[in-house]
């Protein structure tokens, strides 16, 4: 087993590395994006596994996704949000919440009592069975930090991460633990570590489903992008078994195959041009093969799916992730790091007639992927779990949320340790001059949470499920070693958080 190098990790070598994949990289399809940052250590694995990271992009308002629900608590919600079905109120009532009520197994302290959205019936019912749980209040940060923390000029002794409140350097954070401009994710990071025990089918070690994504970014690792449809090819040239001939003409489709994909070359840049696009050529022909819609393996998803899958692009790309890990056998991978995403979260404005829609399309996709997971009998061997830019504020700005920071998120599959909440239940609340003591503690303003789970808790607890030895945990998430039990102001922040088997 080797380790990954720190130097490999540096600026200057990240340089060299842009440098020398930038000559092969002009003008390639997104068929193949080649990543650039960290060297790939072995791992030998004789199982499979998948992690599929469900992105929200926009920041979700997690007060309304993990609504608090025990009698006192919602008193303190509507307080600060409005009396459901006023003009302007952007609460729920306890009584559109009642079908989904969230029963954990282990009662949380003080009676607090949480439900999911009234559109999200379906992993309501994942939860109450087991098979889902809930991470509170989790967001990025540097090290354990309280309020008298963040609000000190000392940054060198309590750092912070990066722009808070920024969408993209938030998304770059959650995916990276850097701001905007990273090049490398711990999701990528973890598929370098998988390569070797992947053999053949490294190309499929991570897999996105919408687009470039720095948290698939590896060195060793290719992020290779699929659409919700299939593979995307290069028009010009079709596959192997699909020829394209341009303007109908063969002669054109062969001199563009020769320009492209021609090995015999003899400049050292367009051969190792011809090398990265003929690979995404054979790629894109062994998985439009593998997932064959014929073969009846790669027709699992559940028929319920029929009535939610029109509208439904996270659904759509969730379907895909599931046909690729029907096929896996085909690329030769043991582990493999999915991405996908649903858009449309940044509501400032009409939170309650938007979210609705948003959250239905979350919890159809993620209970019909987990059931096709059960038809695959490999429920629990995949895991699937939401991260999104921020939370947002608990005050209601007259007809939604602005941005914030902490917030609750769900993980989903046989793995879980289901039907339990982790962390820790903050108290609700502005954080305003009415607040308790206890409130204004855990708000950095507006009721925005000061986040007592960190990102790289959350990711090294998966990571260690999915294989990473403890002893390179730090060269994937380099600020999981400020989490290793310290506490501030009475919260604990453990390495590993617990909710996997």
């Amino acid at each position: 087993m080797y380790l990954l190098r720190p130097d490999l990790h540096t600026r200057r070598a990240f340089l060299r590395r842009s440098a020398q994949l930038a000559a092969t990289g002009v003008a390639l399809p997104t068929a193949l994006n080649l990543a650039a940052m960290g060297e790939a250590a072995a791992q030998q694995a004789t199982d499979y596994k998948a992690l599929v990271c469900v992105f929200l992009y926009g920041g979700n308002d997690y007060a309304n996704t993990v609504v608090t629900y025990d009698d006192p608590s919602h008193a303190l919600y509507t307080a600060a949000r409005g009396v459901p079905g006023a003009a302007g109120s952007i609460s729920i009532s306890k009584a559109d919440l009642a079908a989904t009520a969230l029963a954990p197994t282990t009662a949380l302290a003080d009676g607090r009592q949480f439900a999911l959205h009234p559109s999200m019936t379906g992993l309501a019912n994942l939860f109450n069975n087991g098979k889902a749980a809930v991470q509170l209040n989790v967001g990025p940060l540097v090290k354990p930090i309280d309020k008298a923390g963040y609000l000190s000029a000392n940054r060198q002794a309590f750092p912070l991460p990066p722009k808070l409140f920024s969408h993209n350097d938030q998304q770059s954070i959650w995916q990276s633990s850097n701001g905007e401009g990273s090049t490398v994710g711990w999701g990528g990071n973890i598929g370098d570590l998988m390569l070797s025990g992947n053999g053949g089918g490294s190309l499929f070690t991570c897999v996105s489903i919408t687009g470039n994504a720095v948290f698939l970014s590896g060195d060793t690792a290719q992020s290779y992008q699929v659409g919700s449809g299939g593979p995307v090819n290069i028009y010009t040239i079709g596959t192997p078994t699909t020829p394209r001939y341009p303007y109908g003409f063969k002669d054109v489709g062969d001199a563009m195959g020769v320009l492209t994909t021609g090995l015999g070359m003899p400049n050292l840049l367009e051969k190792a041009y011809n090398s990265v696009t003929k690979r995404a050529v054979d790629s894109e022909a062994s998985i439009t093969k593998a997932i064959d819609p014929s073969k009846a393996v790669n027709n699992v998803y559940p028929a319920p799916y029929a009535a939610f899958g029109t509208g439904n692009p996270l659904a759509d790309q969730m379907r895909m992730v599931a046909r690729l890990i029907a096929a896996r056998d085909s690329f030769g991978v043991k582990r493999q790091v999915f991405m996908v995403s649903l858009g449309g979260f940044d509501l400032h404005d009409n939170l309650i007639a938007n979210q609705p829609t948003l959250m239905k399309r979350v919890s159809d996709a993620m209970t019909a992927f987990y059931d096709a997971t059960v038809t695959l009998n490999v429920a629990d061997k995949v895991t699937a779990f939401t991260a999104s830019d921020f939370g947002r504020t608990m005050a209601n700005n007259g007809d939604g949320s602005d941005h914030g920071w902490g917030s609750h998120h769900l993980m989903v599959g046989g793995a879980v340790k289901g039907k339990a909440f982790y962390g820790y239940a903050p108290p609700v609340g502005n954080g305003d001059s009415r607040s308790t003591a206890e409130v204004d503690q855990w708000s950095v303003g507006q009721g925005r949470l000061l986040p007592t789970t960190s990102v790289d808790q959350y990711a090294a607890t998966m990571a260690k499920w999915f294989g990473v030895p403890d002893i390179q945990m730090s060269s994937i998430l380099p600020n999981l070693g400020n989490f290793s039990g310290q506490t501030a102001s009475g919260i604990a922040y453990p390495a590993n958080l617990g909710f996997m088997t």
